[in-house]
């Protein structure tokens, strides 16, 4: 979830700015479950056995999912910024720790309703079942749903959006339900094309979707097996297509059993927009990769209907004890120069211990031509390479090292939490931890709107330049 949303204050101006976007019929209360539940099983494509833990999390949590067999463990934000492979499933990362295939797990919260859980698993994949989010259903069965005394909002499109991925379509139109209509057909014998429209609403997904089950072409089973996929794959969790005969462990659950497993991907991938949504969306042959496109083309909407919050300046405390530097102060200090130097300004100094530098990203930053261009970050090497900067200005300033260089020698604990985008103001906050002869270690952190978006410790060695 969109973190800024969540203040009242940032909520009441969204719902005067953007009525559509905030309509109180559509708001309502947020929801966690009751209590912890666990289900164990087998990932599709890795063949791993993986326990997967459903936890209870507070009020504007969000759905995120903790690595817990690492260490220290890992928690992955299921958002389209952290999406990686979605050639035959949704893969989820973060500083390159994976989770793959959380569709169907993401789909189930979106059809039950529920905004806020914590998944813990012990392995890199969720546990398929029988290929469908029936196991998912009975999970949330037993833990129960819990009501929580947040509002839920809903973000509702003002314009129609249409996005095409080769042979794959999709359009969202506004509306005031979550509705998708979908249309598959794929030219194979013994498969007509199916094509089922549906309002979707706990009941309707628990009965009409949920059921539907992962499907492949007998065809494409060999690709999939030397791409090193389909390794936990067998017709207790999918059905399998084979000229016009239908191979699976029981009949089919539905007539049109694909098309509504295709509804049950899309649900699963729209909820990496990390907004409750509620639209109309009509679909042409979807796959993960088109629906990915699609929840992109979601977000640049979202963000565009969103108000654009208003500018505060850094504050300063009163311990200052000298005075903030400008980009020519910094120039007669760091010998970086456009394209590479990564400050703007500092905004405090204390002493040798601590220093505050500003850097105001826009969209005509050089990186931005190469790095997702389609969809703006800033790298995050430079938001690393920024806190090195602001650091070295530490030591380079005082008379004994004057016409030296800093050279970055190396970075540790680096965390990457949240993107940088085009139109943020990143604040680096540095403190040193050494800083004697011609060695310096200083601990960073770069905050955008005073949430951390990434973090590290530099060290760097002063030469003669």
């Amino acid at each position: 979830m969109l973190n800024v949303t969540r203040r009242p204050a940032v909520r009441n101006a969204l719902a005067a700015a953007n009525p559509l976007c905030y309509n109180p019929v559509m708001l309502k209360q947020q929801q966690t479950i009751k209590r912890e539940v666990s289900f164990t099983g087998t990932g599709i494509h890795t063949g791993g056995k993986v326990t997967m833990t459903w936890k209870p999390a507070p009020l504007d949590h969000g759905i995120k999912f903790a690595r817990v067999d690492l260490n220290p463990r890992v928690t992955i934000d299921p958002l389209i910024e952290n999406v990686g492979d979605t050639s035959r499933w949704t893969t989820i990362g973060n500083n390159g720790h994976v989770v793959h295939t959380v569709e169907h797990v993401l789909a189930t919260f979106v059809g039950s309703g529920i905004d806020n859980v914590l998944v813990e698993l012990d392995g890199e994949e969720t546990p398929i079942g029988d290929g469908s989010a029936l196991p998912y259903l009975q999970m949330v069965k037993q833990a129960g749903i819990q009501p929580q005394e947040g509002k839920r909002e809903i973000f509702q499109p003002r314009q129609t959006i249409h996005v095409e991925v080769g042979e794959a379509l999709a359009v969202v139109m506004p509306s005031d339900q979550l509705r998708v209509s979908c249309t598959i057909h794929y030219g194979k014998p013994g498969l007509d094309a199916q094509f089922l429209s549906l309002a979707i609403e706990p009941e309707t997904f628990t009965s009409q979707v949920a059921p539907a089950r992962t499907f492949a072409f007998y065809e494409d089973l060999q690709h999939l097996i030397d791409r090193g996929l389909i390794q936990g794959g067998s017709l207790e969790n999918a059905v399998l297509i084979r000229n016009e005969s239908i191979l699976a462990t029981e009949p089919l659950r539905f007539r049109d059993e694909f098309v509504r497993h295709k509804i049950l991907d899309v649900l699963g991938d729209i909820a990496l927009l990390g907004w409750p949504l509620a639209a109309h969306i009509v679909t042409i042959r979807p796959g993960h990769t088109s629906n990915a496109e699609l929840t992109r083309a979601l977000r640049r909407q979202l963000e565009k209907q969103l108000p654009t919050p208003p500018f505060t300046q850094p504050s300063v405390p009163e311990a200052v004890t000298e005075i903030a530097m400008d980009t020519m102060r910094l120039m007669n200090v760091l010998p970086h120069r456009y394209p590479f130097l990564l400050v703007d300004r500092i905004v405090e100094m204390q002493g040798d211990e601590r220093v505050v530098g500003l850097k105001n990203v826009t969209i005509n930053e050089p990186f931005f031509q190469g790095h997702f261009p389609g969809h703006p970050i800033m790298p995050g090497v430079l938001q690393v390479e920024a806190i090195a900067q602001v650091a070295g200005i530490l030591m380079l300033r005082s008379s004994e090292n004057a016409g030296k260089v800093a050279y970055f020698m190396s970075a540790n604990n680096v965390k990457w939490r949240k993107p940088v985008r085009p139109g943020d103001q990143l604040i680096i906050e540095v403190e040193m931890k050494k800083g004697r002869s011609k060695i310096g270690k200083a601990k960073g952190v770069c905050k955008v709107g005073g949430d951390v978006v990434s973090e590290a410790e530099v060290t760097f060695s002063l030469i003669d330049a």
